[in-house]
């Protein structure tokens, strides 16, 4: 599961990914394996190999690369547990906009000035920073998607077209999953007897055409 993050705390244009990767899986006989060791691989060769492979696609799609490149790419790899502690923070990322309507504490009218606070990563305190209104709209806006881009994509048994494989994990670890209930439809009532609406006829403009 690859979630595309485009911005720091500060709200600098910082594009990275949040993958979340399994340490087990099926194997080429079908069976479920898993990791003897918290240890999936190297992170400067995972580095290495995507920095080589991302730069091809530029090259190979005839886009303009920066004519500086940090000549070795960043990369954290580190065990979480079962997932569930990242899979709540990256879910923080999806469900909500470039900054929160708490984080703006003011607005100077005069200046045109736009006041926010955020936490630092690294030590953990709230900090203040103040920008003009357009360069602080300007911070939103650049982090909108382009049309046709995702913010979050699935990829091995987590595909929409994986069914098989995931069934083959399902069965494998012994998971069942309950039927959803079937749906009902809403009840109308009258607003002055409370009791139900029974449709009789229906308007000719409401009607699909042919």
């Amino acid at each position: 599961m690859a979630v595309l993050h485009t911005h720091t705390r500060r709200l600098d244009y910082h594009p990275h990914l949040h993958v979340v990767v399994p340490g087990a899986g099926i194997d080429r006989h079908r069976r479920w394996r898993r990791l003897d060791s918290g240890y999936l691989f190297n992170g400067r060769a995972l580095a290495t190999v995507f920095r080589a492979r991302f730069l091809d696609g530029l090259r190979q799609a005839d886009l303009e690369m920066p004519a500086k490149l940090p000549a070795r790419w960043v990369v954290q790899c580190q065990k979480v547990g079962k997932g569930l502690p990242a899979l709540k923070y990256l879910s923080r990322y999806l469900y909500r906009g470039v900054i929160s309507p708490k984080q703006i504490v003011a607005f100077d009218a005069r200046t045109q000035q736009v006041s926010f606070r955020y936490q630092e990563s690294k030590t953990g305190t709230t900090q203040l920073r103040t920008l003009d209104l357009a360069d602080f709209l300007w911070r939103l806006l650049v982090h909108v998607l382009p049309s046709g881009y995702r913010r979050l994509r699935d990829f091995g048994f987590l595909h929409g077209d994986a069914k098989r494989t995931r069934a083959l994990v399902q069965i494998a670890l012994r998971v069942q999953i309950p039927p959803l209930p079937p749906r009902t439809a809403a009840v109308l009532r009258c607003r002055t007897c409370l009791s139900e609406l029974v449709a009789v006829s229906q308007s000719p403009l409401l009607r699909p055409s042919t």
